[in-house]
C-alpha cells in the first residue's frame, strides 16, 4: 500500500522556510541539548517523514521535533503506532486551506491576546529563550550550508515572530528590549545569508530593518554584528570606502573597549578591506591591533554564539588570508589558510570550503599547479555547486589555472572534475 503524504510537515515546514536539511539540523541540534548527543538525521530523514514512509518517529526524535516547532507530532501530521492515518492525503485545495487555517489561528490567537475584556498574555523570559533556542538553530544551518535562501527566509521570519510578540501581550521593559534583540539577530542573520548568497539587494533591505530594530534594542553586540556585516557586503560588492566607513561604525561601539575580542574582529576586518586597497601597511598596523587585542581578550567571558569562531582565532586567520590573498602575499595567505583549516570546527562547513578554495588559488598563485587542484577538489560537492561565493571563487580558480597551464594534464583533470561535479549535483 502507498504511503500517504505528511501534508500537515510540508506546510509547517514551508510557513517556516525550512529545507529538509535545514530541519535536519534543528532536530539534531534539539536532540543534542536533550540527550547530550548529537543527533544523525539528514535530509533523507526528513524526506521520509514528508513522503509518509517514517509515521510515528523514535520518542526522543519527536521530543526534538517538538522543541523546534512548537507543536505536538500529532498536529504535525504524525500518526501513533496502532493506529490508522489520521487523515487522507489531501488534494491541493486542501493542503492550501490546511494552509490558511494555520495562519489565520495564529493571527485569531494575537487578536484574542489583545482583545478588551480578556486577561492580556504575559510575555515573558522564557517566550525570549524560545526564540534564543531558534536562533541556536539559525547559526547551525549558517555553519554548515551558509548563503541558502531557506537560511534567509526562515530568519526573516522568525523576527517577524519575535516582533509579533510585541503586541500580543503584556511584558517588562527587560522582555520588550530582548524581544527587539531577537528580532534584529534574525534580521541580521537573514542579511548574512543573503550577503553570503550574493543577493545584495536583498541583504540591504534586511540591513536597513535590523539597524533599527538593534537600536530599539539597544544591545551593543547585536549593533556591533550588524555593523559589522554591512562592511563585510560592502568588501564583497567591492565598495572598500563604505566597507572601511561601516567598519568604523562598529569599531567605534564601547563594547570594543569593553571586549577586546570585538575589538580584535573589527580591526581583522579592516585588514580584509584595506587589502581591496593596496594598502599593504595599514593591512600589517590592523592585522597587529587584531593580534593584540585577540591575545588580550578573556578566553572565559560569555559571549554570543555567532562569535563562535572568532573567539577560537579561526576568524582571524580566515580574514588574515583573505587580507594577504589580495594583496598577492600567496605565501603568507597559504599560511593563514592552514591555521584557519586547523582551527575551524568540523560543522563549520561553509568556511572550511571557502577557505580550502582560498588555499588551492594561493597555491597556484605561487606556481604550485597539482597541488592548488588537489586541495581545491577537497571542497564539498555540495558545496561548491549550491553556495554562491564558493562557486565563484572555484570558477576564478578554473580561470586562473588555464591562464597558468592551459594544455597540462592537470588542467585537463579538473576540468573534468568540476564538469563532473556539476552534472552530479
Amino acid at each position: 500500500m502507498e504511503a500517504t503524504r505528511n501534508a500537515a510537515l510540508e506546510v509547517w515546514m514551508a510557513e517556516h522556510g525550512h529545507s529538509s536539511n535545514s530541519l535536519a539540523d534543528a532536530v539534531n541540534g534539539a536532540l543534542e541539548r536533550l540527550t547530550g548527543q548529537a543527533g544523525g538525521l539528514d535530509g533523507s530523514s526528513i524526506r521520509s517523514w514528508k513522503a509518509g514512509r517514517v509515521k510515528w518517529p523514535k520518542s526522543a526524535t519527536r521530543k526534538a521535533l517538538e522543541d523546534v516547532t512548537g507543536l505536538p507530532a500529532i498536529a504535525l501530521g504524525f500518526v501513533p503506532r496502532g493506529r490508522t492515518s489520521l487523515t487522507p492525503a489531501p488534494s491541493q485545495e486542501d493542503s492550501d486551506m490546511k494552509r490558511r487555517t494555520l495562519v489565520g489561528g495564529i493571527a485569531a490567537a494575537a487578536a484574542a491576546a489583545a482583545a478588551p475584556g480578556t486577561s492580556p498574555r504575559r510575555i515573558g523570559m522564557s517566550d525570549v529563550d524560545r526564540l534564543r533556542t531558534r536562533f541556536t538553530e539559525v547559526i547551525a544551518s549558517d555553519h554548515r550550508h551558509g548563503g541558502q535562501l531557506g537560511i534567509e527566509q526562515r530568519a526573516a521570519t522568525l523576527a517577524d515572530e519575535a516582533l509579533n510578540l510585541q503586541n500580543a501581550g503584556s511584558a517588562t521593559q527587560r522582555v520588550r528590549s530582548s524581544l527587539y534583540a531577537c528580532a534584529a539577530s534574525f534580521r541580521s542573520s537573514a542579511m548574512w545569508a543573503a550577503i553570503d548568497g550574493r543577493r545584495y539587494d536583498d541583504a540591504k533591505g534586511h540591513m536597513r530593518e535590523a539597524q533599527a530594530l538593534a537600536e530599539m534594542s539597544g544591545d551593543q553586540a547585536i549593533k556591533f554584528r550588524i555593523w559589522s556585516h554591512t562592511g563585510t557586503m560592502y568588501r564583497h560588492m567591492g565598495r572598500p570606502a563604505d566597507a572601511l566607513a561601516a567598519n568604523d561604525v562598529a569599531r567605534s561601539l564601547h563594547i570594543t573597549r569593553r571586549d577586546p575580542l570585538f575589538a580584535s574582529l573589527g580591526h581583522a576586518r579592516q585588514a580584509a578591506t584595506y587589502g581591496l586597497t593596496d594598502n599593504a601597511a595599514a593591512v600589517e598596523r590592523s592585522l597587529g591591533c587584531a593580534q593584540d587585542a585577540l591575545e588580550r581578550a578573556d578566553p572565559d567571558l560569555a559571549r554570543p554564539l555567532w562569535m563562535a569562531a572568532v573567539h577560537i582565532g579561526a576568524e582571524f586567520e580566515t580574514l588574515a588570508l583573505a587580507a594577504h590573498f589580495r594583496l598577492g602575499n600567496f605565501e603568507q595567505a597559504e599560511t593563514h589558510a592552514h591555521r584557519s583549516l586547523t582551527l575551524l570546527r568540523p560543522q563549520m562547513r561553509r568556511d572550511r570550503a571557502i577557505n580550502t578554495a582560498r588555499l588551492a588559488a594561493a597555491q597556484l598563485g605561487q606556481g604550485d599547479v597539482e597541488l592548488a587542484i588537489a586541495t581545491a577538489m577537497e571542497v564539498p560537492s555540495d558545496i561548491a555547486t549550491q553556495h554562491a561565493r564558493v562557486t565563484r571563487m572555484l570558477q576564478e580558480f578554473g580561470a586562473a589555472l588555464h591562464a597558468t597551464a592551459p594544455s597540462s594534464t592537470a588542467v585537463r583533470s579538473w576540468t573534468e572534475h568540476a564538469s563532473t561535479r556539476r552534472t552530479t549535483a
